[in-house]
């Protein structure tokens, strides 16, 4: 990967990691990524970051889905969980395929790059 591109990386990386939506997985393979850097094992941490970061990214029907269901409702509480589906269903109105939070903003700016990482 040229160094404009591992630069944009390891800026939207050092986001993900310093999003409060950021999975502890994804967080993982963040760090992993950024300790390869220059190593010899960049390559395969590369590979491994865009594998969990594309397991984790959200699409906005699975969070609206989520955030009407019980589930939703105990993990953000009953009146956050309804502000939440609504949240998704305007972004999806909108045209984004993913949820907006800071973690999945990040992830979907990483893996629009895949193609140059994988270089």
């Amino acid at each position: 990967m040229n160094q404009n591109v591992k630069d944009y990386i390891n800026e939207k990386v050092n986001e993900l990691i310093g999003a409060s939506s950021c999975s502890p997985e994804a967080k993982e393979a963040a760090e992993n990524w950024l300790a390869a850097v220059g190593t010899d094992k960049e390559a395969e941490e590369t590979k491994n970051l865009i594998e969990e970061l594309e397991e984790d990214i959200m699409p906005v029907d699975t969070l609206i889905d989520f955030a009407s269901s019980e589930g939703g409702a105990k993990v953000f509480g009953e009146e956050m969980a309804k502000n939440v589906a609504a949240h998704g269903r305007e972004i999806k109105d909108a045209g984004a395929k993913y949820c907006d939070c800071p973690a999945c903003m990040a992830v979907a700016a990483i893996l629009e790059k895949k193609g140059e990482m994988l270089q």
